[in-house]
C-alpha cells in the first residue's frame, strides 16, 4: 500500500513538471522555429565556421626570439 501513495505521487510530480516545462516553452516561444531547427541536420555544410573566421582575424602567433646573450639556452 505504500508503493501504490509513492507511485501516486511521483506521478502527480511528473505531470505537474511536464505542464510547468510545456508553460515554459510556449511563454518563450521557442516552438515557433521548430520546423526550422528539424531541417539542421540536413543542412549543406558550405558555410564557414564561425571559429574558422576569428581564426583568421588573429595575428599569428610569433614567438620572442633568442636574446644573443652568449648564454646558449
Amino acid at each position: 500500500m505504500e508503493v501504490l501513495v509513492l507511485q501516486i505521487f511521483v506521478s502527480l510530480m511528473l505531470v505537474i513538471g511536464a505542464v510547468a516545462l510545456f508553460t515554459w516553452t510556449i511563454r518563450a516561444r521557442s516552438h515557433e522555429h521548430a520546423d526550422r531547427l528539424a531541417l539542421l541536420p540536413i543542412a549543406e555544410d558550405d558555410a564557414v565556421p564561425l571559429h574558422a573566421t576569428q581564426r583568421a582575424t588573429r595575428p599569428p602567433y610569433s614567438p620572442q626570439p633568442e636574446e644573443p646573450d652568449g648564454h646558449g639556452r
